[in-house]
């Protein structure tokens, strides 16, 4: 059962997504570990909620990778291996590559930072860049995360593909739980965390695409090096 981490309220539009937000959260945060176990019942009595929403909040978190449903013993956090998060950053390289395609190419639908409107959103997208890469200087692991999170969801939302963009969130946040269990034991975060998400957003804005994905490789090669080293492969 999640263990105590405050008094569980839920704050967003739908019992529902409140609940599968939270308990994605407590995932995120480490609160709940890779394995643990609980059921329905267990959920509702923590947040004084009926079953019915947590239920579907439970089948949400497991389509989107992050439980595993027994049908017999309830729920447990999902266990990822570094070879799974090899496989989330083979496909988080692909879906960038054709964001930065499509931005090379000038195709229809994708954006144009000459346009205000784009150079406005892009402007927002590195103010959040800002405020994670200032985690990640102070090695605040759970602020960065929620950042870096919505970062990318607003970066992706540029190319107008909504698809895309939820794909990408969707291994972001599976990327994140699992490498949290790693980075939670070091002991000192700072300067171990990756921190170019504005230099990411410049090269963007100036079209730069072969620095954009120089910056992406470069990110994506620090951090399975993280992984693999704290993980002992």
């Amino acid at each position: 059962m999640p263990g105590p981490s405050g008094t569980g309220a839920v704050t967003r539009s739908t019992l529902r997504q409140q609940i599968a937000d939270a308990l994605r959260d407590e995932v995120l945060a480490g609160r709940l570990q890779p394995g643990q176990e609980f059921t329905v019942k267990e959920i509702a009595e923590q947040y004084g909620v009926s079953a019915t929403p947590v239920r579907e909040a439970l089948v949400d978190l497991s389509a989107q990778g992050l439980l595993d449903a027994d049908h017999h013993r309830g729920f447990r956090v999902h266990e990822y291996s570094v070879d799974d998060f090899r496989g989330m950053i083979e496909a988080r390289s692909l879906v960038t590559d054709g964001m930065f395609l499509s931005l090379a190419a000038d195709l229809p639908g994708g954006p144009d930072p000459a346009d205000p409107r784009i150079a406005a959103a892009l402007a927002g997208v590195r103010r959040r860049g800002e405020e994670a890469q200032r985690a990640a200087a102070a090695g605040d692991l759970t602020v960065l995360i929620g950042y870096d999170l919505r970062y990318w969801r607003e970066l992706a939302t540029l190319f107008g593909n909504p698809y895309l963009c939820d794909f990408l969130h969707r291994l972001r946040v599976q990327s994140w739980v699992c490498t949290v269990q790693h980075l939670r034991r070091l002991s000192e975060l700072r300067g171990a965390l990756w921190s170019g998400h504005t230099a990411l957003v410049d090269a963007l804005a100036r079209r730069d695409v072969p620095g954009a994905r120089a910056l992406v490789d470069a990110y994506n090669s620090h951090s399975l090096a993280l992984i693999e080293g704290l993980a002992g492969e």
